[in-house]
């Protein structure tokens, strides 16, 4: 079931206390503006096939600086209409013709959101036609007389608290956000309740309190409080990798996740990635865990021919596991042959993905050694490997 992510970043934000600043949006959140917080959940989540991100027309230059170079998974922004209802139709439009099976709706000003949510609402599509992340009221309700007394105590069982994500088939919700805006009805305020008003089977699924949307100035401040809880002192470490790898016969190389056709091939028990093999190293080395022959010895038959991605993939899990952040990796490719820069943006793009991180995290650069030494000669390549990450202190 191919799932993507529709994150609606139009509003104005005036209730956040911004009144002459930047919509709440793009506010700073812990050294990262709110937008980058939610897209960087949704792209951390392996089911998210792509994100989409709903932008007012004013905000380009905004949401370019908030994303920096594109996300693996991000799309082109698609510019929204006057209100929420609006832009969230824009949205699935410029989604119909990929046609995915599903589509994840969630508000940019709710960046505390998990994705452990993410899953819960996903796994709920499988048995509904949508899903909503919701959380059971706790608090007594009590109606106002109008004067500012009250006027009775409302009974609170069976109510929840909408959030978002709230995810749904595509065509379904589509349909009904048709129909909504042929008939000229508004005042819905959430996807849920068009969702409803059209006939669908809609399940609720636990959220969480953290998951709140930014509205007021205190809610940005509590934001701030949470993150900086649940992201206690980190510590910055470095490690450095280094690979070599003779040419024999063959017609491609792979080179940083990329496959080059080229007169002969790397020789290695695995597909003798060099760049990866460094890169593999160095993420190791960041968190002090032994080297890749420790993990992946060349003794074991099952690592014949093995992608490289795979050990990469796997370091970046251990960084995950230590409660790791990876905050750059550099890779220098030494080679005559064949050349690196036709396929310098590929590669970066190939790596950012088996990180999880962004493209521009991620350099990739190639020198030669001036026809000195075995790469001079064209025997072979090297390749050095950087990589930066944040730890636990």
């Amino acid at each position: 079931m191919k799932a993507v992510a529709l994150i609606v970043a139009a509003g104005r934000g005036a209730r956040a206390g911004r009144e002459g600043l930047a919509p709440k949006q793009y506010a700073p959140l812990a050294g990262r503006p709110v937008l980058r917080h939610s897209i960087e959940a949704f792209a951390a989540c392996p089911a998210i096939a792509n994100i989409t991100v709903v932008i007012h027309a004013d905000d380009r230059d905004l949401y370019a600086a908030a994303v920096g170079e594109s996300f693996p998974k991000l799309t082109a922004p698609v510019l929204g209409g006057a209100t929420r209802q609006q832009s969230v139709l824009a949205g699935l439009e410029s989604l119909a013709q990929a046609a995915p099976d599903c589509v994840l709706i969630h508000d940019a000003a709710r960046p505390l959101v998990t994705p452990a949510i993410v899953a819960r609402v996903l796994a709920a599509l499988a048995e509904h036609d949508g899903a909503i992340a919701a959380e059971p009221l706790a608090d007594t309700l009590k109606r106002d007389t109008g004067t500012g007394r009250i006027a009775a105590t409302l009974p609170r069982d069976g109510l929840w608290k909408a959030q978002t994500p709230q995810g749904f088939r595509l065509a379904p919700i589509l349909a009904a956000h048709r129909r909504v805006a042929a008939e000229g009805r508004a005042g819905f305020t959430d996807d849920a309740s068009i969702a409803e008003w059209a006939g669908l089977d809609v399940a609720l699924v636990p959220g969480s309190s953290a998951n709140f949307k930014i509205t007021t100035a205190e809610d940005m401040a509590m934001a701030e409080r949470l993150i900086g809880a649940a992201h206690p002192a980190l510590e910055t470490r470095t490690g450095t990798g280094f690979d070599v790898h003779a040419f024999c016969p063959g017609d491609h190389v792979w080179l940083a996740g990329v496959r080059i056709a080229h007169d002969h091939r790397l020789d290695g028990h695995s597909d003798a990635d060099a760049p990866l093999h460094a890169l593999t190293d160095a993420l190791l080395g960041a968190i002090g865990d032994g080297d890749i022959g420790q993990h992946f010895p060349p003794s074991d038959p099952a690592w014949k021919g093995a992608p490289s991605r795979l050990f990469v993939e796997d370091a970046a899990r251990r960084v995950a596991a230590r409660g790791g952040r990876i905050v750059n990796v550099d890779l220098t490719i030494l080679c005559e042959v064949p050349r690196i820069g036709p396929y310098r943006e590929a590669m970066r793009t190939a790596v950012a993905a088996m990180l999880a991180i962004s493209v521009e995290r991620v350099a990739i650069k190639a020198t030669t050694t001036e026809r000195l030494g075995f790469t001079g000669r064209g025997e072979g390549l090297a390749a050095l490997a950087t990589a930066t990450v944040e730890l636990p202190a």
